[in-house]
């Protein structure tokens, strides 16, 4: 594995969402999102993760908000890249444009709807990875892309790409954490992906976070991410209460649906617009969303 410094690639590192307005991305409240990032205590951002709903962008609007990202965030903290697609040849291309517009890291998904095989993961990160000098982190998510990565696989792909740095694991699986580190060692960087094991998973060794809640919440993310690097668990124990119930709210609804709308009730999106085939939460939805923030301390400062 490449070296990278102590400090990179640790702590939140929020995966911003898209923001529309009348069917168009709204780069400018995009921008205001990353700054306000970087303001709260982010150790970094995350550009057309999950959250960002990015089977929903094209190509072109993917490269614009990663190079806003990089614009407006200007050195002050890295920019990671989500690059993935289902299709190989437009995994290049968005990796490629991703390291030309200054992307400190890339965050490559594994293909969705393909179903591949464990061979054909590795032959797949390794031809990916071959093609950019970034650090590139695998993002594991079976739940979205129908395929699970054994720690087996991660260890040959790492042991044919010394640009693989990490990975964000997004499944209700601790052990995996232990075990790949285990195997790759601990400056491996594991990015917890799954909001309510965010605890769990920096507790057993994981160098971060990449939490939705961070979206509404960026302050309290990043000092749960500062508490468990300290050593302060009582601390920690206390921000993973006081975020639960925030945790849990982003699957009221398929994510971002839940999340933009608790983020127009702060006044942090003028709208709560997702593109088809997802569609805005429904009247019950919204009512345990508005208690939630409620609950939360949020909703004082919310808009109508």
């Amino acid at each position: 594995m490449i070296s990278i410094a102590s400090g990179f690639l640790r702590g939140s590192y929020t995966p911003i969402v898209t923001p529309f307005r009348n069917g168009a991305v709204d780069l400018d409240t995009f921008a205001v999102l990353v700054d306000r990032q970087i303001a709260n205590g982010g150790h970094g951002v995350l550009v057309t993760g999950t959250t960002a709903e990015p089977s929903s962008l094209t190509i072109g609007e993917r490269n614009e908000l990663v190079r806003v990202a990089v614009a407006t965030a200007a050195g002050r903290c890295p920019v990671v890249a989500a690059t993935g697609s289902q299709s190989y040849a437009d995994t290049i291309a968005l990796t490629k444009s991703a390291e030309e517009a200054g992307a400190d890291a890339v965050l490559v998904v594994t293909p969705y709807y393909i179903k591949p095989s464990q061979s054909g993961l590795v032959e797949y990160f390794v031809a990916v990875g071959a093609q950019t000098k970034l650090p590139l982190l695998i993002y594991h998510i079976p739940g979205r892309t129908a395929v699970s990565v054994a720690v087996d696989t991660v260890a040959k792909i790492a042991d044919r790409l010394p640009t693989l740095v990490g990975m964000k694991h997004a499944v209700n699986d601790l052990e995996l954490v232990t075990e790949v580190l285990a195997r790759l060692g601990t400056d491996f960087r594991v990015f917890c992906g799954l909001e309510a094991l965010s605890l769990p998973m920096l507790a057993v060794g994981a160098a971060g976070v990449m939490n939705a809640v961070g979206n509404l919440a960026p302050d309290r993310v990043a000092a749960l991410c500062n508490a468990v690097a300290a050593g302060n668990l009582a601390e920690a124990r206390r921000l993973h209460d006081e975020l639960f119930q925030l945790n849990q709210a982003i699957f009221f609804d398929t994510n971002p649906v839940p999340l933009k709308y608790m983020m127009m009730r702060l006044g942090l999106l003028q709208t709560p617009e997702v593109r088809l085939p997802l569609v805005e939460a429904g009247v019950q939805v919204t009512e345990r969303l508005d208690e939630v923030l409620r609950q939360a301390g949020l909703l004082a400062s919310a808009v109508r």
